[in-house]
């Protein structure tokens, strides 16, 4: 198990670092105090949402869980969901201190994060159950992350064309 959260830190980190080069090989959005709009549309074989990039060339989206509006940073780098604590408790989900017994590498050092399954998170009419996830501490985690526990329940996901691409 510690070598699969080991594994999960260095994705989380490549990641980040792939997010930061597709922005410096794309040009800047016209305007970065605009926010561009999500699309969603009906693929011939499912369902399809475009996620632009935002300012910092990441790629942000709202989902919901248990019907609970949550912001995600989509992170193809990270093994599973990641939550911090202050979403997580929106939707009921409250961690006890003995339940943070899975230990994560990340950016900022090793911390210890709570093990929990997500029974559905909605993403623009997409919809994926059964989501392995994972709540850290406020101070470990000031975004959350939409991981591949998430993403590889998708038919697809890619970058094209300077937007993230999620089909079902």
């Amino acid at each position: 198990m510690r070598n699969l959260m080991i594994l999960a830190a260095v994705l989380v980190g490549l990641g980040t670092y792939m997010a930061q080069m597709a922005e410096k090989m794309s040009p800047a959005p016209a305007s970065a105090s605009a926010s561009p709009a999500q699309t969603v549309a009906q693929a011939s074989s499912g369902r399809s949402l475009d996620i632009p990039r935002d300012a910092r060339g990441h790629f942000q989206t709202d989902g919901h869980i248990d019907g609970q509006r949550v912001n995600f940073m989509v992170d193809t780098g990270a093994s599973l969901v990641a939550l911090n604590e202050k979403s997580a408790a929106r939707f009921g989900l409250r961690p006890s201190r003995s339940d943070y017994n899975a230990t994560v590498t990340t950016a900022n050092g090793t911390i210890k994060a709570a093990r929990t399954r997500l029974a559905k998170i909605e993403l623009g009419g997409l919809v994926v159950r059964d989501v392995d996830a994972l709540v850290l501490p406020d101070e470990a985690l000031s975004e959350n992350l939409l991981g591949l526990s998430f993403l590889s329940k998708l038919k697809r996901f890619e970058y094209a064309n300077g937007k993230m691409v999620l089909e079902q």
